[in-house]
């Protein structure tokens, strides 16, 4: 594991007060945090069947093979009949299911298993969270040579949480967002070991998941590994096949997206071969590290995006306290929430968006300008989101009246963006887009309150949508807030059903990693979150500015009292 990914895990470890089971109603699913296969737990094999087990134990025992890390599963195929074993295949995806599961048997020879569904990953190793389902599955058993046997095993493996926790590493494959400035990432879970490298490498070559694939570009796609991956100390070389018609930009690309997915499994450099020779290109060197495409970081922000909020109606900064420039920090617009983009060339505050509810007739108003500058009237409507940004592109996203998704590109004018199935979910109450500006994390008011989605943005031409809106975190309602601690992790505050409070918590961007965040230190529920790459997460709680920072919530200037405000975000 890298150092980069250790310094990750480490991150969580302070951010994160312990795993959390998230009820819904009654029974719950619980989704708990996903940790790192450890060196002594990969790789023990499970025992063989012991003479004269009982069907439940048979149909226990082929669950704990199934976390069999070793190829083929032969201990799992023990349990089979013999005609099973040869015909049963185990390479059709993972289903995990919640560790108190129920064996029970029905009738001489058949045992009906129930349990909660976690999830399931594909052969693509994509992680895909479930809703709730209750897994039932009946396995029949024939008493084979004086020993019962399952002759009807589901292809894919069973496998339970704490197994697939233990035997399986997340690791993302990177691919690029449509400008071709940032990698994006796209959780894959992987079997630890040696054949890593080279199942990674596939992985990229075969393609994104399709919940993204509409959203991003595949520089490697139709290439061909000409051999295993092979890795010497901390370097790895990939010799591929491109297509005849392959361009220098692809080639490029196709370097930066293998150093950042390989740098993940320890790899400090890369060589990248085309039909074994060196590509060849300018400005890329033969060995080739994360530091050569530091461009290309999913996580990068720039030096000026400092956390902002609001007091009064005012605009402040959240480095000091103080009110930021021009009429938007002198309260001149009555703003209620606000965005502001960075721009793309200099990192310098760019392109202002703020909400104003202090019309006639109850009309909430739209107002856009440059940063520190006047701010001019746009569109009206009964409500708008909070404005969210992403760093590739300077503009600025809402939704207005609950249902219309809405951009303001720098110096232009607004824009409707098609996001067919949203009305169909609900009232759209947060709409935050990710660092990168290929997913959008959508907050829909259901009948238990607030629920999180994610999307994809999808940029064909001049066209633009969001696509492929699914639930991420089903079991977790009343949420009030979200935001993007990174490209992969994001940050909310939802109810916690066991104290009635409003508290904050983390999920991987594919539901994967729910967990509880402390309030230790806030002086009451927090009811609004801002959250970036590299930036300490900000809530507002009881009218005053809060971030976290050494496990626990203090205020924005160390040593000094609360400073009032709410509405906080941070420009990207």
């Amino acid at each position: 594991m890298s150092p980069r990914r250790l310094g990750a895990l480490a991150v969580l470890t302070v951010l994160v007060s312990g795993c959390s089971t998230v009820p819904s109603s009654s029974p719950t699913v619980p989704i708990t945090q996903v940790a790192g296969p450890t060196d002594g737990a990969v790789g023990i094999e499970p025992l063989s069947p012991e003479a004269g087990a009982t069907p439940e134990e048979v149909v226990r025992g082929f669950i704990d093979a199934s976390a069999s890390s070793v190829r083929n599963h032969p201990v799992a195929r023990q349990y089979l009949s013999e005609e099973a074993a040869e015909s049963w295949r185990d390479s059709d995806g993972v289903t995990v299911l919640s560790g108190d599961y129920a064996r029970v048997q029905t009738q001489p020879g058949i045992v009906e298993v129930t349990a909660n569904q976690v999830g399931t990953v594909d052969e693509r190793g994509s992680f895909t969270v479930s809703g709730g389902e209750v897994f039932v599955r009946s396995f029949t058993l024939s008493d084979e040579s004086g020993e019962w046997r399952i002759t009807d095993p589901p292809d894919g493996l069973l496998l339970l949480e704490p197994d697939f926790a233990r035997t399986y590493e997340p690791v993302d494959a990177y691919f690029l967002d449509p400008t071709g400035s940032r990698v994006v990432p796209d959780p894959r879970y992987l079997i630890d070991g040696e054949a890593q490298p080279n199942v990674l490498v596939e992985r990229l070559i075969a393609g994104p998941s399709p919940a993204i694939a509409a959203g991003v570009v595949n520089p490697l796609a139709g290439a061909v590994l000409r051999s295993t991956v092979s890795t010497s100390g901390q370097t790895a070389t990939v010799d591929l096949t491109f297509p005849p018609d392959v361009t220098d930009a692809a080639l490029v690309g196709a370097s930066g997206q293998l150093v950042w997915s390989l740098e993940q499994l320890g790899f400090q450099s890369v060589v990248v071969l085309r039909d074994g020779q060196e590509l060849g290109l300018p400005d890329v060197p033969t060995e080739q590290g994360v530091g050569d495409w530091a461009g290309l970081d999913p996580d990068a922000a720039p030096a000026d995006a400092v956390g902002h909020y609001l007091v009064d109606g005012a605009l402040y900064r959240a480095a000091d306290g103080s009110p930021a420039p021009g009429p938007a920090g002198q309260g001149a617009y009555g703003l209620t929430a606000a965005g502001i983009s960075v721009d793309t060339r200099n990192g310098a505050l760019d392109w202002t968006v703020g909400v104003s509810a202090a019309g006639s007739g109850g009309l909430t108003t739209l107002f856009a300008g440059p940063y520190g500058g006047e701010l001019a009237p746009g569109l009206t409507g009964a409500s708008f989101t909070d404005p969210t940004t992403a760093a590739p592109r300077a503009e600025v996203w809402t939704v207005r009246n609950g249902t219309e998704v809405v951009r303001v590109p720098s110096g232009g004018a607004p824009q409707t963006v098609s996001a067919t199935t949203l009305s169909g979910l609900g009232r759209t109450t947060e709409f935050q887009l990710s660092p990168d500006g290929v997913r959008a994390a959508v907050v829909i008011e259901g009948t238990q309150g607030g629920q999180l989605y994610v999307g994809t943005v999808v940029r064909d031409e001049d066209a633009v949508s969001v696509r492929d809106l699914r639930s991420v975190a089903p079991s977790v309602h009343q949420i009030v807030d979200v935001a993007w601690r990174n490209a992969g992790l994001l940050m909310l505050l939802a109810g916690d059903p066991s104290t009635g409070r409003t508290v904050p918590y983390t999920v991987g961007v594919d539901g994967w990693l729910l967990s509880e965040v402390t309030d230790s230190g806030l002086p009451g529920q927090p009811t609004a979150l801002a959250a970036a790459p590299g930036r300490q997460p900000l809530v507002s709680a009881d009218d005053t500015m809060w971030q976290f920072a050494g496990g626990y919530w203090v205020t924005l200037v160390r040593g000094a009292p609360p400073l009032r405000g709410g509405a906080p975000f941070y420009p990207t």
